[in-house]
Formats: structure tokens, C-alpha cells, sequence
């Protein structure tokens, strides 16, 4: 599976890179109503229970699915949440939250972790124990399957892990990895009973999981329904029922809103937001920083094999045209560090502003004054072609010419991995860790900036190795300062992801980036 297919925003729905593989610097609430912008979300009162919420998705057609591990859209990974549990997810600021595992403790070496499961009980009443995690886990892992989570369980010894009692697991690692609850809280880690998925067609005749509403019935790339789970772990949804429709065109999710077939439409463009934001017939809520925007330099050949080349291009962007102009506004400008707001981001860097002059200055030093380069992009991802355009217009400027390339929906994450030497990139949420560890590190199979270099894989390794969280920090912040400085990523923006909701819709997370713990949390919801 290739990563990059999945944090490109897809036509159809975006996801981050996780399994091949997830954004505001805000506390995680663990109620979802009580961190949410109360306007933003209309909340008012006490919830109220009762009542089905529609929630209209882009979908993957008749091939969908309700295994949680094969979750790739965002419509699976919605109905995933609804229906299972992970053992952490991520909060608001991508840092990993205890879900159905209420501890975890690593020896010192910080390849052993024991971790201890709460109270919960599976839909069929049977309660969740240590042999239902490690049947998942290996069940991700088989190494005959494409399962989303795959990777990120890679750092675990799946032979040598065991339950240590019915709810406590000792998991064996094949090396430090300080920050393994990051693996917990992997996008597609979801716990399942230790005898699920063993006939075809279990997870979409009659799925079991653990999550806060039970299965009712569903229709592939139609719709799906679920019922309150009176027993959920943290409490009963308020909703009696959830029901997914699939609408597949921005302007059918939008239309189905407005005319009332809905009360939740997932991922609005910028110019319908501004259309209906402030009109009182819907609601807009805008999940801060949920996707990086930026071009990718290969640094492994010309002409960005020369560092001078890389600072030059950094000084070519303006940085609020992009966001003006490829997001229409619906952004925040980015500083070449990807995570803005996450846990670990170096927020102390400087904010890097055009500068025309000093990028001519360089690019003179590196004997490429002329300089001609392709830039690749796509109509994959929403502000792809119009990021290209405009950084054109602005490379002009400095004496650049940018030959702007489309490339083809379908094969585009794949085709610029490895060749091209400059290319419109995206990613969802995820930890600064993983970007690291999935982009940037020598063996990294997703590497597309070719970024090689034994001593920070060397720093990434001391990052893993060091128990002490502010020490940790430090490390990356090391690592931060060289990609700033010299780093293929030219990061210009970070997207707000949008949705819409009816006025009677309460409850709504505004602070939680698509991907993580509190976005399209269901059970937090009600009707007014």
C-alpha cells in the first residue's frame, strides 16, 4: 500500500497517511461538546436525547466495507469510530489519549510496554480482554493482507508479545520506540473479537466491536445504520440512531443539507462555506490546520541537490497568496515545518517571508540564474493546480522558470515518489513522529523529498531512545531546525477541513483536525 494516496486528499474523501502510515496547539477535551466553539457548534444547554442524525460522506462505492482495518476513506473510518474502539487516539494537538487502554508503562529501555485495558464490553456483551488485542494486532500484521494499520505495528514483536492477564499486555518491541503510544493510536488499530472476520462477510452481515453504537444494517456505497450502545464503555451516545449516507458530489452533500434529507455533510469546499457561513440556514464549522500544503523538492538531483537552491525557493514563496489564492482563504500560512500546532512543533522559528532579492542573490551562487524546472501537479487534490499557477507567477519574479506538468489523477502519489524533481504534495494529521519516521528517514518508504541523511536518522533513533519527554523534545526540535533550514519540503499552508450541520445539530468538535480522536465523534452529538 503507498502512503501517499492516502494523505493526498483523494477525490473522494482524504485520509493521512497512516497505514503505509494525522493539528491546532489545543488541549484534547475528552467530551466532545465541551471543547467545541460554542458558536461554531450552536451548542446550547443540556443535551438532549433521542432522534437519528443523517451524515452524508463521500464513499467508496459498492466495494465498501465495514472492516475497520481496511478503513481508508474518511466515510470508513467514520463508521470504523462508530463501531469500534482503538486502544489510544489522537487529541487535538496529534499527542496520543488513552482510549480502551487506561495506562501504558515502558521498561526502561523503552522496548517492553505493559499496557492495561479498562472495563468494556463487545456489543455481544463479552467483555474486551488482552487475547482480543493481540488477535487484532496480528490479524493487522498478516503479512498476506493490505491491512491499513500494518505499518505502524511494525515496531512490535507480535510473536513475542502476550497477555500478561485478561486485561493487561506486555508488548515486546524490536527496538525503543518512546513514543509507542503513537502505535496504539494508529489510523486503522481498531480492537475486533478474537474471533472476527474468521467467515466471509462477518464484519458486513453482523460487525461486533466495542464502540459507542451497535450495527443495524448497511448497504455498500449507500448507507449504513446503527443504534445507541447503551453499555459504551464512556457513557451512551445521546443519539438514538446514526445513519451514513453516501453522496459522492460536494454539491449533492451541500444540496441534501440545505433541502433537510441531512443534518451533517463531511468536506465542503471553501467558496460553499463562504456562500452559507453567517447566512442562519446552516452551520459552518472549520477544523483548523487538518492538512499541510506544499511543494516537494527532490533533494538527491539537480537542482535541488544544492542547498542554496532549496533557501532560494523557500524566499520564492509568498505564502499568503498561496493560501489566498489555492485554499481561498480557508488557511493558515505554513513555515516549512510540517505539524503547525502539534505536539513537538517548532513554533519558535521565525516566520519565513518572501524575499525576492536574497533568492536571486542565491540562486547566482549556485550558477543557476536561468533556471528552468517542471513542476508537477494534478487535480488529485483540491488547490493542486492553482498552488502550481501561482507559485509560477511567483518563481517569475526571481528570474525562475516553472514548466507546470499535470499528471494524472489516478497514478499521481505514485508517480511523483520517485520521479520529477519538484511536485505539489498534501498530507492529513498525523504526529510529527510519524511524519518523521514515514518521510524522512533513509529507509523511509514513502521519501519523497529523498531526503537522506544518516545523522538525522541517527537523531531520530536518540528521539526514540529518550525516556525523558522535554530531552525528547529537544531532539526533534534539532530536527526541525535542519529541515527548516535546508529540508526538501517547502511547506506554504495548512488546510481547514469544512463541514456543515443543520441548525438543530449540537455537540460538534470544532478544535479536532480531520483524522483525529474528536472529529466525527457521533456519540458526543445531539438534536436540538
Amino acid at each position: 500500500m503507498h502512503d501517499e494516496r492516502l494523505p493526498g486528499l483523494r477525490r473522494r474523501g482524504f485520509l493521512t497517511a497512516a497505514g503505509a502510515a494525522t493539528l491546532g496547539a489545543l488541549a484534547l477535551t475528552a467530551c466532545g461538546a465541551d471543547g467545541a466553539d460554542s458558536e461554531a457548534s450552536g451548542d446550547s444547554g443540556t443535551p438532549k436525547r433521542g432522534g437519528r442524525l443523517r451524515a452524508a460522506f463521500a464513499g467508496g462505492g459498492a466495494s465498501e466495507t465495514l472492516d475497520p482495518h481496511l478503513a481508508n476513506l474518511f466515510a470508513d473510518v467514520a463508521r470504523a469510530k462508530a463501531l469500534y474502539d482503538k486502544l489510544a487516539d489522537y487529541g487535538a494537538d496529534l499527542s496520543a489519549q488513552p482510549r480502551l487502554a487506561t495506562k501504558w508503562e515502558s521498561n526502561k529501555t523503552l522496548d517492553r510496554w505493559q499496557v492495561t485495558l479498562r472495563e468494556a464490553t463487545f456489543h455481544d456483551g463479552r467483555p474486551v480482554t488482552a487475547e482480543d488485542v493481540l488477535y487484532s494486532y496480528r490479524r493487522i500484521a498478516d503479512p498476506e493482507k493490505a491491512f491499513r494499520a500494518k505499518a505502524s505495528l511494525e515496531p512490535i514483536d507480535l510473536d513475542a508479545s502476550r497477555a500478561t492477564g485478561e486485561r493487561s499486555v506486555e508488548f515486546v518491541l524490536k527496538r525503543p520506540t518512546a513514543e509507542f503510544p503513537n502505535v496504539l493510536a494508529a489510523f486503522g488499530a481498531y480492537i475486533v473479537p478474537k474471533d472476527a472476520g474468521k467467515n466471509a462477510g462477518d464484519f458486513d452481515k453482523k460487525p461486533i466491536g466495542s464502540g459507542p453504537f451497535r450495527f443495524v444494517s448497511f448497504s455498500p456505497g449507500r448507507t449504513a445504520v446503527f443504534r445507541r450502545f447503551d453499555a459504551y464503555w464512556e457513557g451512551a451516545p445521546h443519539l438514538d440512531e446514526l445513519e451514513f449516507v453516501v453522496a459522492n458530489e460536494e454539491s449533492a452533500r451541500v444540496n441534501a443539507l440545505l433541502g433537510g434529507q441531512v443534518e451533517y455533510a463531511h468536506e465542503l469546499n471553501p467558496t460553499t462555506a463562504r456562500a452559507h457561513e453567517d447566512q442562519g440556514q446552516i452551520q459552518i464549522v472549520r477544523l483548523r490546520g487538518s492538512a499541510m500544503q506544499g511543494f516537494c523538492m527532490k533533494t538527491d538531483r539537480p537542482p535541488f541537490d544544492d542547498k542554496r537552491v532549496r533557501e532560494a525557493f523557500f524566499l520564492i514563496a509568498d505564502r499568503q497568496e498561496l493560501v489566498d489564492g489555492a485554499l481561498s482563504g480557508a488557511g493558515v500560512v505554513g513555515n516549512d515545518l510540517f505539524g503547525k500546532g502539534y505536539e513537538y512543533y517548532a513554533a519558535d522559528l521565525p516566520q519565513r517571508e518572501q524575499d525576492l532579492d536574497r533568492a536571486r542573490a542565491l540562486l547566482k551562487q549556485a550558477g543557476a540564474e536561468k533556471l528552468k524546472v517542471t513542476l508537477d501537479t494534478s487535480a488529485v487534490a483540491a488547490g493542486f493546480t492553482e498552488a502550481a499557477s501561482i507559485f509560477k507567477d511567483q518563481a517569475a519574479k526571481a528570474g525562475v522558470t516553472v514548466d507546470v506538468r499535470m499528471g494524472s489523477k489516478d497514478s499521481y502519489w505514485s508517480d511523483i515518489l520517485d520521479s520529477g524533481t519538484l511536485a505539489c504534495y498534501r498530507s492529513g494529521a498525523m504526529p510529527i513522529e510519524a511524519h518523521i519516521s514515514q518521510r524522512l528517514l533513509t529507509d523511509s518508504t514513502t521519501n519523497a523529498t529523498k531526503w537522506h541523511h544518516k545523522d538525522f536518522d541517527a537523531l531520530y533513533q536518540q528521539a526514540q531512545s529518550t525516556r525523558d519527554k522535554t530531552q525528547r523534545a529537544a531532539v526533534y526540535e534539532r530536527m526541525q531546525r535542519r529541515l527548516y533550514t535546508e529540508g526538501g519540503f517547502l511547506i506554504w499552508g495548512f488546510a481547514d477541513w469544512i463541514l456543515g450541520t443543520a441548525k438543530t445539530v449540537k455537540g460538534v468538535e470544532t478544535k479536532a483536525p480531520a483524522n483525529t480522536l474528536d472529529w466525527a465523534r457521533f456519540d458526543k452529538v445531539w438534536l436540538a
